[in-house]
C-alpha cells in the first residue's frame, strides 16, 4: 500500500492521501501558517517510487528502504535552490507511484533525484559534500543531482549549483542507499564564463574500491 501524507512542524497530519494500491495522489491547501510543513510518502520497505512533490519540481525515482520518505517543504533561505512557485501559498497535488520491476531493471540514470534534501536523508540517492559556499543552499550538494542541467548563469534558480567554498580538497558523495551497477559517469560544470573558473581533472572513487581520474574541459556540455 502507498500513502501520502502533509503534516504540519508538530507532526500533525493535516491531510492524507487514500490508500491505494500502486499509485497515490494529495491535493493539499496550504498557507504561511503552514509553511514548515512535510510530505511524508509510507510504503513496502525497499520500493522504488516515481514522485513528483509539487507542480514546480520536476519528477524523479527514489528508493525508500525502510518504507517512509519525509521530504520538508523548503523555507527561508533553503527555498533559494528551488523554483519561487514551490509550495507557495495555495493548492498542491502531490503524486506517487510504485515502480514496475521491469522499470527499474533497465539502464537509467541513477543519480538524478530531484526531490534530495540536505542534511540526513530517508530516501536515496542523496547527495552530500565537504564544504558548501557560505552554507548556502544555492550551493548545496544536493544541487548536484537535482535535474537541472542550466548552467550558463550564477544569479539564482535555475542556476543552482554546487560550490566548493574555494577548497582544493572539496568532494561530494552520492550515496545510492543500496548496491547499484553503474557503467557510466557524467559531470556538467557551471559555465558561466568569463565568470567562472572551472576544473581541470577530477578523481571519482566507488564503494567497491575502484577509482577513475578523468580530465576536464571549459565547456557548458556535460563530459
Amino acid at each position: 500500500m502507498l500513502t501520502i501524507a502533509y503534516k504540519n512542524g508538530a507532526g500533525e497530519t493535516l491531510a492524507a492521501s487514500q490508500s491505494v494500491a500502486g499509485d497515490a495522489h494529495l491535493c493539499v491547501e496550504t498557507d504561511e501558517k503552514s509553511a514548515d510543513g512535510a510530505i511524508v510518502i509510507t510504503c513496502e520497505p525497499r520500493s522504488h517510487l516515481w514522485v513528483k512533490l509539487d507542480a514546480a519540481i520536476m519528477p524523479g525515482e527514489v528508493y525508500v528502504p525502510t518504507g517512509e520518505m519525509i521530504w520538508r517543504i523548503p523555507t527561508g533561505r533553503e527555498r533559494d535552490a528551488y523554483s519561487p512557485a514551490v509550495f507557495v501559498p495555495g493548492r498542491h497535488v502531490v503524486t506517487a507511484r510504485v515502480m514496475a520491476a521491469d522499470e527499474t531493471r533497465v539502464r537509467r540514470n541513477l543519480a538524478c533525484n530531484p526531490a534530495d534534501v540536505r542534511g540526513e536523508s530517508d530516501f536515496y540517492p542523496h547527495c552530500t559534500a565537504n564544504a558548501e559556499t557560505r552554507g548556502e543552499a544555492l550551493f548545496a550538494a544536493r544541487n548536484v543531482i537535482d535535474g537541472y542541467r542550466v548552467n550558463s548563469g550564477h544569479w539564482g534558480w535555475p542556476y543552482q549549483s554546487w560550490g566548493i567554498n574555494g577548497r582544493a580538497d572539496a568532494y561530494c558523495t552520492v550515496d545510492f542507499g543500496r548496491e547499484v551497477e553503474i557503467d557510466e559517469a557524467a559531470l556538467v560544470i557551471r559555465a558561466d564564463f568569463p565568470h567562472d573558473a572551472w576544473w581541470k581533472s577530477g578523481h571519482i572513487e566507488m564503494s567497491d574500491g575502484g577509482a577513475v581520474d578523468f580530465e576536464l574541459r571549459k565547456c557548458a556540455e556535460r563530459q
